[in-house]
């Protein structure tokens, strides 16, 4: 891909987006960088590159379009956005930072997506495979974007990347060695428009597989039985319900892996120190992918043993009264509140809300009375949550999360568990789930 003279457009200025620039850049293209942000809000990051001769600060609006041969929009940029929708009218290409990051390194990729999991499997994916010995990249979604690998020396074994809806959107010859597909449920809908549209864009994750290639995939997925027909990678399936012929199973307190290639092998579900039944499915699906890269047996049972999560992904948060708190900040959509939930055997205030993403909460409603014994609502969607999830147990409203941490101690009795699982976006009230999370910690602690 030659880029020397093109004006290319960045549409965003976050971290993805001043990487990509940068790269751009270095390639001899004429940047052209713009967001909705107002100028004076742009922050330091851009200041570094802002008087380079390539870089253009561009207005917000469709005539930054005029001369430029691609446009390259930051994740989350949705594509109804008026710049990305002109320049689709005018047939300039538009294409991910994936994409681009693509065309400049050789090294295979092993790309993890999913609505719920990706952060946990990418990030002990990484851990297992370096745990062998090898030279691993982690980022795409998770840390270091993929354009910065680019324009390193790129001599790693493999990259283990974490890959959005958001990002897979503008892909084309994007190409894993291993695509992984944890899951699909509702989530983003008012990015994507539909949910239809949501699984659309989730399966670009395999067209430019070939039957050199690995597709890991969820049996128990409904979502994912249609999809698995287009595929041309070979398909090894993992599941948590029931035994497969060939594929990586739950078996009581083993998790047998069966395939041709491997054989049969088994590993302890004790090994697994991260809570709750989704978290097995994450690790059967990184067992896979490691084995598949060549790492060995015992290798991957110590690193899995050595894992103990990530922070806020249903994270013990603290104790008091013999009430136990727990974040699961990262639980921006319905299907992480279920999973959570289903972590607990012990009653559960859970606390919902935040910015809504037009999640389907009525779904909780099976759910909340067999789980839950309060729900504490707060944030811009409680009352449209409230609406949703029908009546089997009490709803308290409050304002802010701090007050919901309040209004959840103050009903729990000993041996309850208060989770903020709250299947909404942060950005009501906060920069981002992780200061959210944060911030419930900080809570608790001051109880």
């Amino acid at each position: 891909m030659n880029l020397k003279g093109k004006k290319i457009v960045v549409l965003g200025v976050g971290k993805t987006g001043i990487a990509t620039a940068k790269f751009l850049g270095k390639q001899g293209a004429k940047v052209a960088v713009t967001d909705e942000k107002p100028f004076d809000a742009w922050g330091a990051e851009f200041e570094s590159i802002a008087r380079e001769k390539w870089i253009e600060k561009g207005i917000y609006h469709p005539e930054i379009l005029d001369g430029a041969s691609m446009v390259i929009p930051s994740p989350g940029v949705p594509p109804k956005n008026l710049i990305l929708q002109a320049a689709i009218e005018k047939k300039i290409a538009v294409i991910s930072e994936i994409e681009l990051a693509h065309h400049f390194f050789k090294t295979p990729v092993i790309a993890v997506t999913g609505t719920n999991g990706k952060t946990t499997t990418t990030t002990l994916l990484g851990e297992i495979l370096k745990g062998t010995g090898k030279k691993i990249f982690v980022g795409g979604n998770i840390g270091n974007p993929l354009i910065e690998y680019a324009q390193g020396s790129a001599k790693d074994e493999y990259v283990v990347a974490e890959i959005s809806s958001f990002q897979l959107q503008w892909v084309d010859k994007f190409h894993p060695f291993i695509s992984i597909l944890l899951n699909i449920t509702s989530d983003h809908t008012d990015y994507h428009s539909s949910f239809a549209e949501y699984v659309k864009v989730k399966r670009r994750i395999f067209e430019n597989q070939t039957e050199n290639d690995f597709a890991i995939m969820n049996a128990d997925d409904g979502s994912q039985k249609e999809l698995a027909k287009h595929i041309r990678a070979k398909i090894i399936s993992f599941s948590s319900k029931r035994e497969l012929k060939e594929g990586i199973y739950l078996e009581k307190q083993r998790i047998i892996f069966r395939t041709a290639e491997f054989g049969q092998e088994s590993y302890p579900v004790s090994m697994i120190k991260i809570p709750g039944l989704h978290n097995v499915e994450n690790v059967m699906a990184a067992i896979v992918a490691a084995r598949l890269c060549g790492a060995d047996r015992r290798s991957v049972k110590s690193c899995v043993s050595e894992f103990h999560g990530l922070p806020h992904r249903i994270e013990f948060a603290g104790e008091k009264n013999s009430i136990k708190f727990y974040d699961d900040s990262k639980g921006t959509n319905v299907g992480a509140v279920v999973r959570a939930l289903e972590t607990f055997s012990q009653p559960v205030v859970l606390l919902l809300g935040g910015r809504d993403k037009e999640g389907d909460f009525e779904t909780l409603q099976a759910i909340i009375p067999e789980k839950t014994k309060r729900v504490i609502l707060f944030g811009e969607a409680k009352d449209r949550i409230a609406s949703l999830i029908g009546n089997s147990v009490e709803k308290i409203k409050t304002q802010k999360l701090i007050d919901a941490v309040e209004a959840a101690y103050k009903s729990a009795e000993p041996g309850d568990i208060v989770l903020l699982s709250p299947g909404c976006a942060s950005f009501d009230e906060f920069r981002d789930y992780k200061e959210r999370g944060n911030i419930f910690k900080q809570a608790v602690r001051n109880l």
